[in-house]
């Protein structure tokens, strides 16, 4: 709710502009201001990453939004994958239900380890996907850490650079070149 009016303010070339500099006057708090709500919004996986990524780009550019969306989405995903992996299923309920987590645990890719890496590049590789649900059964999946953590971040690239990109050009009312 205290985020509405701010996203409204952002659809106008003013509020874009306002927002930016707000963040840039907050400097290095700006950056872990951003990387606060891609916490949030992979925390809670109902919410889309996009609007994230194209307010990095507002305010940081193409490359620099995609740093800071990367360094969001490995703490984040770190965070989330190791509590699942300490806390196990329960910690996960609320977000999916335990007929989905049976579902997943019972199926034939669960003891497949080529599968499931493969599964998992395209559910984070392909935009549109929603991904951060992945980030939770990650946590129960039989997949070393690092693996995961490698897959669930970069694999994440043409998402974040494309909303980078098109956020970069939205705060100078550059539609076309979205």
């Amino acid at each position: 709710l205290k985020l509405g009016p701010i996203f409204k303010n952002i659809s106008t070339e003013t509020g874009r502009f306002e927002f930016r500099q707000k963040i840039e006057s907050l400097g290095f708090e700006g950056v872990l201001t951003i990387i606060g709500l891609i916490f949030v919004q992979i925390f809670l996986p109902i919410l889309p990453g996009e609007p994230v990524e194209l307010l990095s780009g507002m305010c940081f550019g193409p490359l620099g939004g995609l740093i800071v969306c990367y360094l969001g989405v490995f703490l984040s995903t770190f965070c989330i994958f190791f509590a699942v992996r300490k806390f196990g299923k329960e910690f996960i309920y609320s977000f999916i239900s335990k007929e989905k987590i049976d579902k997943i645990e019972n199926s034939e890719i669960w003891d497949n380890s080529k599968k499931i890496d493969i599964i998992l590049f395209m559910a984070f590789f392909i935009p549109g996907t929603p991904k951060d649900i992945f980030v939770y059964i990650g946590g129960l999946l039989p997949i070393n850490s690092i693996k995961f953590l490698f897959i669930s971040t970069f694999a994440r690239f043409p998402s974040i650079i494309s909303s980078t990109i098109a956020g970069s050009n939205i705060v100078y009312g550059n539609w076309r070149a979205i």
